[in-house]
């Protein structure tokens, strides 16, 4: 089945003002938080760690691929193996596999542990591509459509010549191997994790600088399909996605935070130039994943506004039965969110908060009229319109 990821690249590259949106479910967790990484579980009561296990943490992506609304699940190599490869689950799915190909020390985040994170990021790789490929050490080149052809991978620069060179030639050897295997991949740059007695002045710009001056050596052939960072706020985002039209520019979740901040961050970030969000956490940490993830597509799709979409999160969940971490008054604030995943990277500062009013149309689909509309009848709307756009 054709990829909604590729057709979705294909218009935004050949028209810059085009409106699609990509999504990403994040799970690809279990490369960094060990057993908490499936999330809290629903039995969790308070004081209590306990979470849901890898089987349950699989299921849910199973549920989210089968419900349509993400373009992207990125995994680790063993949930690849066991839902690409084994299952076959994406052969029927418009939704792209994609697997974290390189785990840098960062993002080792053993409970207990708060040394990986203090010290400079260093380059390793758990993954193999054939691995990921075909789920075994040597593919045959009919064996590399088994599995998953695309990969995040990931650089943190830490403003240190010897530790940054090793990381470039790090990415460079993944680079050219990837190429040679015909394995896409799209490239994740976190703000300094340990930068030192030197931290850039001005974090934005560096990260942004990086970038650009790492793949000026890159021809097309090597280089990311799109770009996941943190976001540093509307001129960051603007002046990176502005520089260079070809590069697509998407946004990492960072800390769960609320539910309006998760809302509000897509809007923003899409409203400044971003053409692809990636959420993690976000998305493990709501009270219902699959209403989570309908409002996230509405609001990517420019059919709700972010207030608008939490207030209609809320409605959803609680004809659920399900009773919300917080009261709709405090899941409509906007809270200071961390962009890593070790919690030592630059705050996404709060903002005013927009109004739905300010929100563009959508430009290429006829709309009724969404002012007799309710939220939930808007979002309903768009996930059959999704439906039948992907065909």
């Amino acid at each position: 089945m054709q990829k909604s990821l590729d057709l979705k690249l294909a218009r935004i590259l050949a028209d810059s003002a085009c409106r699609d949106f990509i999504l990403a479910d994040a799970k690809d967790a279990d490369m960094a938080f060990g057993l908490a990484a499936p999330g809290r579980s629903p039995e969790h009561y308070a004081h209590e760690a306990r979470f849901r296990d890898l089987s349950e943490y699989r299921q849910l992506m199973r549920d989210i691929v089968r419900q349509g609304l993400v373009d992207i699940m990125l995994m680790s190599a063993s949930s690849n193996e066991v839902l690409t490869i084994q299952e076959r689950l994406f052969d029927s799915s418009h939704i792209t596999p994609a697997v974290r190909a390189n785990d840098t020390t960062d993002i080792w985040l053993a409970s207990g542990s708060g040394r990986y994170t203090s010290q400079p990021s260093r380059p390793f790789r758990t993954a193999t591509l054939d691995h990921i490929m075909c789920g075994k050490l040597e593919c045959a080149p009919a064996e590399r459509g088994r599995g998953a052809d695309l990969g995040l991978y990931s650089c943190t620069f830490n403003n240190d010549t010897d530790r940054d060179r090793e990381t470039l030639e790090a990415y460079r050897a993944f680079r050219l191997e990837a190429e040679s295997k015909g394995f896409r991949h799209f490239l994740e740059v976190f703000a300094p994790n340990a930068p030192g007695e030197h931290p850039p002045k001005d974090v934005a710009r560096f990260v942004n600088d990086q970038i650009v001056r790492a793949l000026a050596g890159v021809t097309r052939s090597g280089r990311p399909l799109f770009l996941k960072i943190p976001y540093f706020g509307p001129a960051a985002m603007e002046a990176l996605a502005g520089y260079d039209r070809s590069l697509v520019v998407g946004v990492l979740g960072g800390s769960s935070g609320t539910t309006y901040d998760a809302f509000h961050m897509l809007w923003e970030a899409k409203k400044y130039g971003a053409r692809v969000a990636l959420y993690g956490r976000k998305i493990n940490s709501a009270e219902d994943q699959l209403t989570f993830v309908k409002y996230l597509r509405a609001v990517a799709d420019d059919q709700v506004g972010p207030e608008e979409a939490v207030r209609a999160y809320h409605s959803d969940i609680r004809k659920l039965g399900i009773k919300p971490y917080r009261s709709l008054e405090d899941d409509l604030q906007q809270t200071a969110t961390m962009t890593s995943y070790g919690g030592s990277g630059a705050a996404v500062a709060p903002k005013a908060a927009p109004t739905t009013a300010a929100m563009p149309s959508n430009g290429f689909v006829e709309e009724p009229d969404f002012s007799r509309m309710s939220p939930a009848e808007k979002a309903q709307w768009n996930m059959e319109r999704w439906k039948r756009i992907i065909g």
